[in-house]
């Protein structure tokens, strides 16, 4: 079971992560200032951390130096304070199957920032390898083809939704410009959170006690995401919390994302790294493509079926990067071999 624990663990964590991409969304399309959202949510976790921590460690605490708070602040500002507040003003752009398909990029961000810092390698020579290389194609396909097409659309699987209504998960796609600039604003999210999944490796090393990582971080990000707050959000009354959605969605994402998967991930990187966590992410798109349309109603885009001239070229290059591959590889294959190989992956794409 010992083996099989890293697995169930970041199918635990994905499942979290869908709950926050559709609550989230339901209570941003409701009203909910985005800025304050990030703030409270972070208060919650620090709120049920700080008594944890003190009860299960303060007997022996590792020590702290002001170097390493330095870091742990830096760390926050890069993956939660910019990261979060990003991504929540991206998300109300578009939508949680999108923000949710989106996150495939964050493998890719991930492997990179961690191959750069010699976390990871790439034999181009063996299977683990080039397959490795394939899948990172195949994300960037992805990603670009969520950022610039949307294809037909999927109805929703039920007519009466439990969160919002389909006006409000529609809106999303009215125009295209929102969709493109919602869809970039996620990217660079995930792109900072990238960087905190491959950071976070090096800060356990120094700091060995996840519970109070994880403590010291959402403190410094409350204090830090109150600032952001206070500069952007200047209206008292968007302050107020009521019993509404929002109120669901910051204790959700407070207690179970910031303060749960938060602790989860730092487990998880501990013992298999962020590039196995990352690979993880596509499993939030399946249960968020469900959960979107039955709670809110989402219209599906299906673009993978109907892709214009300009997404042709794109497939096309992603076929090409797949040849370049197997070129470095130096696998034996005759010119037909590789044409009938290219015509498969574009045709698969």
């Amino acid at each position: 079971m010992g083996e099989k624990q890293p697995y169930v663990v970041v199918i635990i964590v994905q499942v979290i992560y869908t709950g926050m991409y559709v609550i989230s969304k339901a209570a941003l399309d409701g009203g909910l200032s985005s800025f304050t959202f990030i703030f409270y949510r972070q208060l919650t976790s620090a709120i049920l951390l700080l008594p944890l921590a003190f009860i299960f460690e303060r007997k022996a605490p590792p020590p702290l130096p002001l170097s390493l708070l330095l870091k742990i602040t830096m760390h926050a500002l890069i993956g939660i304070t910019f990261g979060m507040n990003v991504y929540n003003v991206g998300l109300k752009y578009t939508s949680a199957t999108v923000v949710s398909a989106t996150t495939n990029s964050i493998p890719v961000m991930t492997f990179f920032m961690a191959f750069l810092m010699r976390m990871e390698t790439l034999q181009f020579k063996s299977l683990a390898g080039i397959s490795k290389a394939m899948g990172i194609a195949l994300c960037l396909g992805g990603v670009l083809t969520i950022a610039f097409y949307s294809g037909p659309k999927l109805n929703p699987l039920v007519k009466h939704q439990l969160f919002g209504n389909n006006t409000s998960s529609t809106n999303s796609f009215q125009t295209e410009s929102k969709w493109v600039k919602g869809t970039f604003l996620i990217i660079t999210a995930n792109t900072a959170w990238s960087l905190w999944l491959v950071l976070q490796g090096f800060l356990l090393k120094e700091y060995q006690s996840k519970l109070l990582f994880t403590t010291i971080e959402s403190v410094l990000s409350t204090v830090q995401c109150f600032i952001v707050a206070l500069a952007f959000e200047r209206d008292m009354s968007r302050w107020k919390l009521q019993l509404d959605m929002g109120l669901l969605a910051i204790a959700y994402c407070g207690f179970v994302v910031t303060a749960i998967s938060f602790y989860l991930q730092s487990w998880c990187i501990e013992k298999k790294g962020p590039v196995f966590l990352a690979m993880s992410t596509p499993l939030a798109l399946v249960f968020t493509i469900v959960c979107s349309s039955v709670f809110l109603g989402e219209v599906i885009p299906l673009g993978r079926y109907a892709l214009p001239s300009y997404m042709d070229s794109i497939r096309y290059q992603i076929s090409e990067l797949f040849i370049k591959i197997l070129f470095v590889s130096q696998l034996s294959m005759t010119s037909g071999e590789l044409l009938c190989l290219k015509q498969i992956i574009s045709k698969n794409l």
